[in-house]
């Protein structure tokens, strides 16, 4: 992949605020919801991780310093300060653009790394004790970043996975799966030793902003732009959630920044039948919005206009 700033149209210095205005530009030009094409498709993962590496405070610094390249992949140790460089341990990607797992030395194995002892007792062949007994140990954890879209986080989804032992493992993304969570899938991590158990599969997941939904709890939240007409005569407005479109009532007469709400239309329940938690409302904030290109008609009408209002009355 290309230089992650580079594909958000940024530079090194840019801002987190910044980092992310860029992202959600382009990601509203490429989403599949509004671009189709496999082109647009591509693009849209490109950026998304991009978003990855440098909207995330730590993955960013590690970039910047040259710990981790594009991918998000740790690069290779420097023999001259007694690392290896693609060796065994190292980081790596494999089977597709939004996966990589890193490895490290220094940890054990509930941080998915390997200690000095781990690394000496595999190049002796797991002699440890009197006697030179082999003694159980567990395999390594596997660390895994996965990147996901808002609506497959918000719905759950499935996602095939290609672990650094090259098996293939269809992973389940619960409903309503938060930015950042972690997901611990034990006995996927490597071959334990000796009889031991395997290790574990540490998978994290970073969720895509949505181009318009944005997320507050298991609610959501979007702003809707609407024409003069309705605002003032009010009606029915079709409403896009993550279900699909709906239709939704404009009360007459209504203001930018009228709120209403769509019961059950934010982040699905999970487990309801078994008095688990409800779905999510979707909160829809009106946005009266003017044609885009002036209208001479709507300028006359409005010079003519007889009533005298103050809509600054409020702030006085």
């Amino acid at each position: 992949m290309a230089d992650p700033y580079k594909v958000l149209g940024v530079s090194k210095t840019a801002s987190e605020a910044e980092i992310k205005k860029a992202f959600r530009t382009l990601a509203k030009k490429y989403h599949p919801d509004t671009a189709k094409g496999d082109d647009a498709k591509k693009k849209f993962q490109e950026i998304s991780n991009a978003y990855d590496v440098v909207g995330d405070k730590d993955k960013r610094a590690k970039f910047d310093r040259g710990e981790i390249d594009e991918n998000g992949n740790p690069r290779g140790f420097d023999p001259g300060a007694g690392g290896f460089r693609g060796g065994p341990f190292g980081g790596g990607q494999g089977g597709g653009g939004d996966r990589e797992f890193h490895f490290g030395f220094g940890g054990n194995d509930q941080q998915g790394g390997f200690s000095a002892e781990d690394i000496f007792s595999d190049l002796l062949g797991g002699m440890r004790g009197r006697g030179g007994r082999k003694q159980p140990r567990k395999g390594e954890n596997f660390e895994f970043a996965l990147t996901v879209s808002f609506e497959d986080a918000a719905r759950g989804s499935t996602r095939r996975i290609v672990l650094p032992d090259n098996r293939d493992l269809d992973v389940k993304i619960p409903v309503g799966l938060k930015d950042g969570q972690q997901i611990r899938l034990r006995g996927q991590g490597g071959g334990g030793v000796n009889g031991g158990p395997n290790g574990d599969l540490l998978l994290t997941v970073t969720v895509t902003p949505h181009p318009y939904l944005t997320r507050d709890g298991d609610n959501l939240r979007m702003e809707l732009p609407i024409t003069l007409q309705e605002a003032v005569l009010g009606g029915k407005v079709a409403v896009p959630t993550l279900t699909g479109t709906v239709e939704m009532n404009v009360p007459p007469n209504s203001n930018s920044g009228t709120t209403l709400r769509l019961k059950g239309k934010g982040i699905p329940g999970r487990g309801t039948s078994g008095g688990g938690e409800p779905a999510g409302d979707l909160y829809v904030k009106l946005v009266v919005t003017l044609p885009d290109k002036a209208d001479e008609a709507l300028k006359d009408f409005v010079g003519k206009w007889g009533v005298k209002y103050d809509p600054r009355a409020k702030l006085k």
